[in-house]
């Protein structure tokens, strides 16, 4: 399938827009089916829209989607700003704050579908085959976890956190850490502190839930420490 050039694709954009959300507030679709519907790369969707956005066309909000027409007055910041000045150390202790609580949270919530869910997670991970995929079965997982909690707030909070893991600095220092100690660690360490959150989620031990996700968090941290 041929991609269309940016050019092309934001000409197009466009009229989608005014044919998808004609109105100030309307919502637009998902950037997945945006993309499909534009036959262009996500990529280069967010280039567009990242154009729009600054026409005060759209306004975008993590969490909630893309609308037409300019940001309402109450929200004079786009929120993404701070995750894009965000250095991986700053994401890592935010995450390390707040996703033991999350783990205990999902301990108190979780039920046998549930358990399900995180296993298959869990397995998800054991069996990616690259470094790519070991990303994206880690981000999964957590927000997984988040998802067991049943609280849209912390479900909210952890999908703002794993923005800022697509971003280029976590990348850069992703892809550093994993060239150094090899995805095999991902398969077996990382996944087995996994499957310790995940057994102390099924047990319904809150506090052994967030010591087993602390514990697995200082280890990521450690590793990027050690991959600079």
């Amino acid at each position: 399938m041929t991609r269309l050039s940016f050019e092309a694709a934001e000409s197009r954009l466009r009229r989608l827009l005014a044919e998808l959300a004609p109105d100030a507030g309307d919502r637009l679709p998902a950037e997945r089916m945006l993309a499909m519907r534009l036959g262009c790369s996500r990529e280069t969707l967010r280039k567009g829209l990242s154009t729009l956005e600054r026409e005060g066309e759209i306004w975008r909000h993590v969490g909630q989607g893309t609308f037409r027409g300019a940001r309402p007055r109450h929200l004079p910041v786009r929120d993404m700003l701070l995750v894009e000045g965000a250095t991986p150390p700053d994401l890592m202790r935010a995450r390390i704050l707040l996703e033991p609580q999350v783990a205990a949270e999902a301990a108190r919530r979780a039920d046998a579908p549930d358990i399900a869910h995180l296993r298959g997670r869990l397995a998800a991970g054991r069996r990616a085959p690259d470094l790519a995929a070991c990303e994206q079965a880690d981000d999964a997982f957590h927000r997984a976890v988040a998802e067991v909690s049943r609280n849209p707030v912390l479900i909210g909070l952890l999908t703002y956190l794993s923005g800022a893991r697509r971003r280029a600095a976590w990348q850069r220092e992703w892809h550093r850490t994993y060239r150094r100690i090899g995805a095999d660690e991902f398969r077996t360490i990382h996944s087995d502190q996994h499957r310790d959150i995940v057994d102390r989620i099924a047990a319904a031990d809150a506090a052994g839930a967030a010591e087993r996700m602390a514990v697995h968090l200082r280890t990521i941290e450690a590793a990027m420490s050690g991959a600079g």
